[in-house]
C-alpha cells in the first residue's frame, strides 16, 4: 500500500506568522495533535505540534504570562528541521520510519508542496483493517513447519466451511526458526470445525486453544 493510499489530503495548515493562541484554537477545534506550518506557496517550512505548544505554556503559568504568550509568533516555536514523506513511497517502510525516529506525524510533500499528513493514529488504524479486527470474526492462530503448501492446506480447510479469510499473516516463530507463525483471520463466529480439522492437518494450534473434540 501507497501512503498516498492513506494520507489525510485536507491539511489544517497555518502560517509562521499566526500566533500560539491560533496553534491552540485550532488544534481544540479540530481535534488535532500536529499542524504543519506552511508559507503562501504552500511549501512546507515547519512543523507545530500538541507537546511544542505545551512546552511553550505550561499550565503552571499565570494568566497573565499565558496571556502573554498567546501572541507568540508560532516562527519562534516551530521545528524547522521536519522529517517529510512522499505520497509514492510505501506505508510499511513509512511505519517503520515512524518507530525508528519516534514521531507522530509526518507530513507529505510532492514537487515541493505540502499535499498531506500522515500519522500515527492513522497507521494504527491501518493495520486495524489490514487484520479485520474490526469486523465480525474469528481469529485462528497456529505454529507449523516452514515449507511448501502450507497457505494451500489451511485455505483449502476454510474453502471447506465456507469460511471467508478476511486476513492472513505469516510472522518467523521467535523461538524456532524453522518454524513459521500463521495468524488467521475468518469470517465465523464458530470455528471450532475449522480448528478440529486444523488439527486433524497436523497444525498445532496456539489460538484458540480449545480442547480436542
Amino acid at each position: 500500500m501507497l501512503v498516498e493510499n492513506l494520507m489525510i489530503q485536507k491539511v489544517y495548515t497555518l502560517k509562521p506568522t499566526q500566533t500560539l493562541f491560533d496553534a491552540e484554537e485550532l488544534m481544540r477545534n479540530r481535534r488535532i495533535r500536529h499542524i504543519p506550518i506552511v508559507d503562501n506557496l504552500n511549501h512546507l517550512v515547519g512543523l507545530i505540534t500538541e507537546q511544542d505548544l505545551k512546552r511553550a505554556m505550561p499550565s503552571s503559568l499565570l494568566t497573565t504570562e499565558r496571556n502573554s504568550l498567546n501572541n507568540r509568533l508560532i516562527e519562534e516555536f516551530m521545528v524547522t528541521e521536519v522529517l517529510v514523506g512522499h505520497p509514492l513511497d510505501f506505508v510499511e517502510e513509512t511505519a517503520l520510519l515512524f518507530f525508528e525516529e519516534r514521531i507522530g506525524c509526518l507530513p507529505i510533500v510532492s514537487h515541493g508542496e505540502l499535499v498531506g499528513i500522515l500519522t500515527d493514529t492513522d497507521i494504527l488504524y491501518n493495520y486495524i483493517e489490514l487484520t479485520g479486527a474490526h469486523k465480525p470474526s474469528s481469529q485462528i492462530e497456529l505454529r507449523t513447519a516452514d515449507q511448501i503448501g502450507v497457505l494451500s492446506q489451511i485455505t483449502t480447510i476454510c474453502a471447506n466451511h465456507r469460511a471467508s479469510i478476511i486476513s492472513l499473516l505469516v510472522y518467523p516463530d521467535a523461538n524456532d526458526s524453522s518454524k513459521k507463525i500463521i495468524s488467521i483471520r475468518v469470517k465465523s463466529i464458530s470455528p471450532q470445525a475449522i480448528i478440529e480439522d486444523m488439527r486433524k492437518e497436523g497444525f498445532e494450534l496456539l489460538w484458540p486453544n480449545l480442547p480436542t473434540m
